[in-house]
Formats: C-alpha cells, sequence, structure tokens
C-alpha cells in the first residue's frame, strides 16, 4: 500500500474528522471564553477589587532605559524584563470559567447517555427452544 493511499485511508476516518471538527470548535469557544474573561468578567472583578486591571499588573525585573514609559506594553516592548502576574491571573480565571463550562457539558451529556439507556426496551420474545424446554420441565413437574 503506497504511502498516499494510507494518508488518504486515515484522513477520511471518521475519528479524524471528529477530532478536527472539535478543534475547530473548541479554538472558536476559546475565544468566546477569553472575550467573555476580558470584557465582562475581570471588570466586575475589577470594580469589586477597587478599580483594577489585571492585564496591567507587572513587576519590573530589571531597569528601564529613559524615556520609556512605565506602562506594560512600553516595557514589553523596550525589551525590559517584567513579571506580568496580572496578566496570567486572567489566563488563570479564564481557563477555571472554560473548565468549568465543559465539566457542565459533559455533565449534561452523561445525563442525556443515562436518560437513553434507562429507557425501557420492550421485552424480547423468547426464543422457541426455550418455550419447548419449559413446556417439557413443566410436564415432568406434573403428577402423572
Amino acid at each position: 500500500m503506497s504511502i498516499l493511499s494510507e494518508f488518504k485511508e486515515f484522513a477520511v476516518k471518521g475519528n479524524v474528522i471528529d477530532l478536527a471538527v472539535g478543534v475547530i470548535i473548541g479554538a472558536a469557544f476559546g475565544k468566546i471564553v477569553d472575550s467573555l474573561v476580558a470584557d465582562i468578567i475581570m471588570p466586575v472583578v475589577g470594580v469589586v477589587f477597587g478599580k483594577l486591571d489585571f492585564s496591567n499588573l507587572y513587576v519590573v525585573l530589571g531597569t528601564a532605559p529613559a524615556g520609556v514609559a512605565n506602562t506594560l506594553a512600553d516595557l514589553k516592548k523596550a525589551g525590559v524584563p517584567v513579571l506580568a502576574y496580572g496578566s496570567f491571573i486572567t489566563v488563570a480565571v479564564n481557563f477555571v470559567i472554560l473548565a468549568f463550562i465543559i465539566f457542565m457539558m459533559v455533565k449534561q451529556i452523561n445525563k442525556l447517555r443515562k436518560t437513553e439507556a434507562a429507557a425501557p426496551a420492550a421485552p424480547a420474545a423468547t426464543p422457541e427452544d426455550i418455550t419447548l424446554l419449559r413446556e417439557i420441565r413443566d410436564s415432568l413437574k406434573r403428577p402423572s
């Protein structure tokens, strides 16, 4: 089998296509969660904790050259080593929210699977040989 035909067989398998769809949806979902955290949750958290902007929380680890503004973006652009823990807080909150949403989705999917599995199935018809064996058993039990 040639490499091209092996690749074709691999690429058209259902699992590979499902994985590709999952990755694409996951990337789009990640952008939605990023926006949710950055545009909705973090501003509310910032208001609760005194109007903090977590994206601008940092510690300068080196010396800033003269004339460089004391903002995170300008310091990074100047190549000054900066410990940007505010960005880490934002990403951590992002992860917790994403993990919670995925947990809730898996929980609901499992709940749906349980209800489908718990649905009563119609009783299966007894095979003819079992019916005959039961009749023989019952006739042997009867007194003659």
